[in-house]
């Protein structure tokens, strides 16, 4: 059992140069930073001389995993956001208009004129030119109702039609419906929040659900609070609406059913146009930056099978109208439809300057906000507070890297040193394993790497005091350095494997700082192990395979 294995000492020696291999990028952190910054950017074109020289300073031949640092560390700005669901609710009822009207179209002789009266938000209030159709009307809306898709409003239909009043076909959502549409409403802002900030390329984002209808957004590297508000608040709204007339009054009625919309590029133009879209731009696929046929910045789009569809045929009932194209509450430009535009692609025009064109493509791509967001929280951490905080977690893990070392030396001599050097090699593989699997290192985790110093020679103590007592009782070198390996090995299992099991419940059961403390505490757990048992083993073997010592001190 004293000897070791050719092939054992290999694997040991090889996991031993890899985490010394994955672990270098991080001495040099800025310019492996650079290194990989740039090389992305080539990847997506942006082949300048700038990035030629900084994707060649480090080897591309040699690893360059980083440690990203988290929010605390690198500085950048955090913001908690509640989502106003209920907005969803209006845009629900106008987008359900079309359907409703051409449902009762039909059935004008039986329930009269339809008429849309102004109604609040959320709701759909319809007066009939003869209510003694009322109950007609009610089946036939009640007909297009659909079934709810979420486990807690299974065989409920997503809209409730009744009558008001003598004349009146009242519509809203219902309560099931409203609870699903809140949590999709939620769920895919927080999807498009993750997209929009991945767009700009930021490192390591955390951003998470809180609550029924909160959002953390936390985002290191990044300027400030309003700069991130600025590139998640952006709601980047697009549709394509019909036109119903165009004007200079700021107050005209648009009647019921239609919005009155300033036009961009003119404030004494007011388009008057449909409140139900034909093509929304949650249907684009794609859209970049271009030009248009006079050289002017532009934006090119294209519609997924669904909207290619809707388009084509709108187009090609409406050639001669106009069509507005609106973003954010704003017409862009309303041409005329000239002809039947099939394939669901097109271009919007407008005073976009080269900037504006691609900020514009960005929002598109990563599609609109379902709902506006209040920001109940903002918080913007500098890179001062982060450096100074890396710099006490630095002074904290050398003190007690140091006392350690010193400790181990003083108390069990030379196997001290060996358990040093393995402490060494356990503090190397510990970023290498967080480098290789891009874990965010926060101040919690730096607390977890300074636990893990004073943890990992626990293995060694106990090693070397079962060494201790073999000798005391009379064995030999061998066979006393063999049995305090062997038997010391249950306890260190023992007492390694129940702290291993508080750092999976800390990382399933917490969230941020808490799973960051987690993860390096479960690595430093596992990595520790690895050097005390074999590394200091490897090491102890070949000194006495080299020195024969007839006798040892421990």
């Amino acid at each position: 059992m004293f000897r070791i294995n050719i092939w054992v000492r290999v694997l040991i020696g090889l996991i031993c140069l890899g985490g010394i291999l994955l672990a270098l990028p991080n001495a040099f952190y800025p310019r492996v930073e650079q290194h990989n910054d740039a090389v992305a950017a080539i990847a997506q074109g942006e082949d300048s001389p700038e990035n030629e020289a900084a994707a060649a300073g480090w080897p591309g031949w040699m690893p360059s995993h980083l440690v990203n640092l988290g929010l605390d560390l690198r500085g950048g700005a955090h913001l908690l956001a509640e989502v106003r669901v209920e907005d969803v609710y209006e845009s629900r009822m106008e987008a359900m208009w079309p359907e409703i009207r051409a449902a009762l179209r039909p059935e004008r002789d039986t329930i009269g004129t339809i008429r849309l009266l102004k109604s609040p938000p959320g709701e759909l209030r319809i007066r009939l030119g003869n209510p003694e159709g009322m109950q007609r009307a009610v089946a036939l809306v009640q007909d297009i109702a659909r079934p709810i898709q979420s486990l807690t409003g299974t065989g409920s239909s997503d809209i409730e039609v009744r009558r008001q009043g003598g004349d009146t076909l009242l519509v809203t959502l219902s309560d099931a419906e409203k609870q699903a549409s809140d949590d999709r409403t939620v769920r895919q802002a927080l999807e498009i929040v993750r997209r929009r900030i991945d767009e700009v390329g930021t490192r390591e984002p955390t951003i998470q659900r809180q609550g029924s209808n909160r959002i953390l957004i936390q985002v290191p590297g990044i300027g400030s609070a309003a700069e991130l508000k600025e590139i998640i608040g952006t709601t980047a709204q697009l549709t394509f609406n019909p036109v119903v007339s165009i004007g200079s009054d700021a107050n005209a009625n648009p009647g019921a059913g239609n919005k009155l919309l300033p036009a961009m590029d003119d404030p004494n133009v007011y388009y008057t146009i449909e409140a139900a879209p034909v093509v929304t731009g949650e249907e684009l696929v794609d859209a970049q930056p271009s030009y248009d046929q006079d050289g002017r910045p532009a934006v090119s789009f294209r519609f997924n099978t669904s909207g290619a569809r809707k388009f084509g045929n709108y187009t090609a009932q409406n050639i001669g109208s106009p069509f507005a194209i609106v973003l954010d509450d704003e017409v862009i430009s309303a041409p005329v439809i000239q002809s039947h535009i099939a394939g669901g692609s097109g271009i919007i025009t407008g005073r976009f300057t080269v900037d504006e064109s691609t900020s514009l493509a960005v929002l598109l791509r990563a599609g609109a906000l379902p709902a506006g967001m209040d920001f109940l929280e903002e918080r913007t951490i500098g890179p001062e507070l982060g450096q100074d905080s890396i710099d006490a977690g630095k002074i904290a893990a050398i003190i007690g890297f140091l006392m350690v070392l010193v400790f181990m030396v003083l108390t069990y001599g030379l196997f001290g040193v060996f358990a040093n050097v393995a402490l060494l090699m356990n503090m190397v593989i510990i970023f290498a394993a967080l480098s290789l699997i891009g874990a965010t290192l926060t101040l919690p985790g730096i607390a977890g790497i300074v636990l893990t110093i004073g943890m990992a020679v626990d293995a060694n103590v106990l090693i070397f005091e079962r060494i201790r007592e073999e000798l005391r009782a009379g064995r030999g070198p061998v066979r006393a350095i063999e049995l305090g390996y062997e038997r010391a090995l249950s306890a260190i299992l023992d007492g390694n494997i129940t702290t291993f099991i508080t750092a999976v419940i800390l990382f399933v059961m917490g969230s941020g700082p808490v799973r960051g403390f987690a993860v390096t505490l479960g690595i430093g757990i596992i990595t520790s192990l690895f050097t005390a048992i074999y590394v200091t083993r490897l090491l102890t073997v070949m000194w006495f395979e080299r020195r024969r010592p007839k006798t040892i001190e421990v």
